[in-house]
């Protein structure tokens, strides 16, 4: 599913790489991300599976004992520096409507809200 220019710019994958955009640099795990992008868990872990082989995203298990507090053990997932350019360059790109994007509105012509 990708090519050269990287993986396919669904809605979906625009949205979590916006997700990922907001803090270039910092580490999230899946749940963060689902919230971030407004996907649940099925939609992203695929597509982060995606941007990680195509090298735009890395990830690392955590450290220590989650079962200590009482939860499953996190993936954590950052885009690489090139990440970071290939994700910017491939949303400018997209030709999503900004109506489509949740929690988005385009306004009426005139101003008007």
């Amino acid at each position: 599913m990708s090519d050269r220019s990287g993986p396919r710019m669904t809605l979906p994958t625009q949205l979590v790489l916006r997700a990922m955009l907001e803090e270039p640099t910092a580490e999230r795990y899946g749940l963060q991300i689902c919230v971030a992008a407004g996907l649940s868990s099925g939609t992203i872990h695929p597509i982060l599976a995606r941007l990680e082989g195509v090298g735009w995203l890395e990830s690392r298990w955590e450290d220590g004992d989650p079962r200590q507090q009482g939860r499953p053990r996190r993936r954590y997932y950052r885009l690489t520096p090139d990440g970071v350019e290939h994700a910017r360059v491939a949303l400018a790109r997209a030709h999503t409507p900004i109506s489509a994007l949740p929690g988005l509105r385009a306004k009426p012509a005139g101003g008007a809200s």
